[in-house]
């Protein structure tokens, strides 16, 4: 396992590679580590994969919310002295990755948005988080609630895929629902269309989480942007169809080394 550094602000992550630099963003209760299978961009990129503000091995735990998490992680890149990078980002971390762009545009020298949103309307919102806050609370007090979020995540539910589920969703009680609150006040609806570098957009057949019509929506606001649906996979594609996942976003990448 690869070994964590921690920046002066108090952020984990992990560094290692060389190339031009991509940055790794996890999601929702998940931890840095859930990006293993794509550890092998190291053989052409220098990547930068940071645990978000109250998650995983990172301590701090005031101000949680999608603004303060893309602030860490520009403060990080700015430590390191990084003047771009190619940013993806995987649930909420696509919504981290947008704000990062909205705060710092000329950081970013592509986005790669998977299985993830721009707006939430707010009454379904509301909905949403008292039903997941309260579902959160019930499961979590049976031991259940990981069990539950894997059937959710994932489309195939082989005990290999649960089991490095399981591994690296690491939800934490008060953080969780925090994080969760803060997604639903995210909305893009007006950055989108400033989005001026290029774009990748990927959903997947199955997501049961955010479907597939989100990210299509966010296709159709973000000026020259790539569309891709995966098929036969859930939310977490980069776990369920990882060969598929890597060539994708190497395909991608790749394309716009050159032009970043």
């Amino acid at each position: 396992m690869k070994k964590s550094k921690v920046s002066k602000f108090g952020t984990p992550y992990l560094h290692f590679g060389n190339g031009e630099p991509l940055v790794l963003i996890h999601g929702l209760g998940e931890v840095k580590e859930g990006w293993h299978s794509q550890f092998e961009f190291a053989d052409q990129y220098e990547l930068i994969i940071p645990d978000l503000r109250g998650h995983g091995e990172c301590t701090k735990t005031e101000g949680i919310s999608i603004q303060h998490f893309a602030e860490d992680i520009i403060s990080l890149l700015k430590e390191l002295q990084i003047e771009s990078a190619h940013i993806l980002g995987l649930s909420m971390g696509g919504a981290v990755a947008q704000e990062i762009y909205r705060q710092s545009p000329d950081l970013c020298r592509s986005l790669i948005l998977v299985s993830t949103f721009h707006y939430i309307p707010k009454n379904l919102g509301k909905v949403a988080f008292k039903h997941m806050a309260s579902k959160f609370k019930k499961l979590s007090n049976e031991g259940r609630f990981e069990e539950r979020a894997g059937k959710m995540a994932l489309y195939s539910w082989k005990d290999e895929l649960v089991e490095q589920f399981h591994l690296y969703f690491q939800p934490k009680g008060e953080i969780f629902k925090q994080s969760l609150k803060s997604c639903l006040e995210v909305n893009n609806v007006s950055l989108l269309p400033k989005i001026k570098i290029p774009t990748l957009i990927i959903s997947c057949q199955y997501d049961s989480v955010l479907p597939f019509w989100l990210q299509l929506c966010m296709h159709k606001s973000i000026p020259n942007s790539e569309f891709i649906i995966m098929r036969n996979t859930g939310h977490l594609a980069k776990l369920e169809a990882t060969d598929r996942f890597n060539l994708l976003l190497r395909k991608f990448l790749n394309r716009y080394m050159a032009a970043a």
